[in-house]
């Protein structure tokens, strides 16, 4: 099997998928639950490319063990954490820019299936550490990517802890939090996220798959300048008064010591 079509078959895969979930979304009038499944999504894709894949064993364990645990993390906190909120004020703008009438077809093109083609291409280093590399055994690009994905999940797993305790205690509301892992970084989950996906990035070239590592690249963009960092500091900056003096003394994205 070549890699591409095994790519495509993975396509198919997330199609298949995305239009499962979209179908409960209409039953659940919720485009919400799209969100909670981005984490299983690429778990689910890490297990097809471990079916698939001809690479090492070892490093093919590995890769799954570490997407699957990134996925079921993500899914378990976005689930307690949107719990009995409803559908996303985003989702909700649409139904009423759509109708409400029109939105239950567009949703499936607009959210569904953009999110499933992004998932699709994102998934590139998953296959790309699985598929190639039988004869080579572990080395140091794979320390280097287990590396990178331990310090992606710490910053990420953390960050997410941190500010939900923040904004747990009534006290805070409205305040800019500037402690912990926020004090050297103002988006120390999207960093982790990155980094995470660079630890897989590292394995696939481990591997000696190096073309797959655009997947990486895709969702390091992303994060940085479309759905992540960019989106976050337009509304933080418009809706808390305080983050102006956050932003003067504190790293936009990358971890370093906040200045006096």
């Amino acid at each position: 099997m070549t890699i591409f079509l095994q790519y495509s078959q993975a396509l198919l895969v997330v199609v298949i998928l995305m239009t499962g979930l979209w179908l409960v979304s209409i039953l659940l009038k919720n485009v919400s639950i799209v969100d909670l499944f981005w984490g299983l999504g690429f778990a689910v894709l890490g297990w097809f490319y471990y079916t698939r894949g001809g690479g090492l064993e070892a490093r093919k364990i590995l890769v799954t063990v570490l997407v699957t645990l990134w996925g079921l993390r993500l899914c378990v906190y976005l689930t307690w954490r949107n719990y009995g909120k409803g559908e996303d004020f985003r989702y909700k703008q649409f139904r009423k820019d759509y109708g409400e009438e029109r939105y239950w077809w567009i949703s499936y093109f607009q959210v569904f299936l953009l999110q499933g083609i992004l998932m699709w291409l994102i998934s590139s280093p998953l296959m790309g550490a699985q598929f190639y590399g039988q004869g080579k055994g572990l080395g140091v690009l794979d320390a280097v990517g287990l590396f990178f994905w331990l310090i992606g999940i710490a910053f990420e797993a953390g960050g997410d802890f941190q500010l939900a305790r923040f904004k747990s205690d009534p006290a805070n509301k409205g305040k800019v939090l500037d402690t912990g892992f926020w004090r050297y970084t103002r988006h120390p989950n999207y960093f982790g996220d990155a980094c995470v996906w660079w630890g897989y990035a590292f394995l696939s070239m481990a591997a000696g798959g190096y073309l797959p590592v655009l997947g990486s690249i895709l969702m390091t963009a992303l994060i940085i300048k479309v759905s992540g960092v960019s989106l976050l500091e337009k509304s933080l900056r418009s809706t808390k008064p305080q983050y102006a003096e956050y932003v003067k003394k504190t790293s936009a994205f990358i971890p370093w010591f906040p200045k006096k």
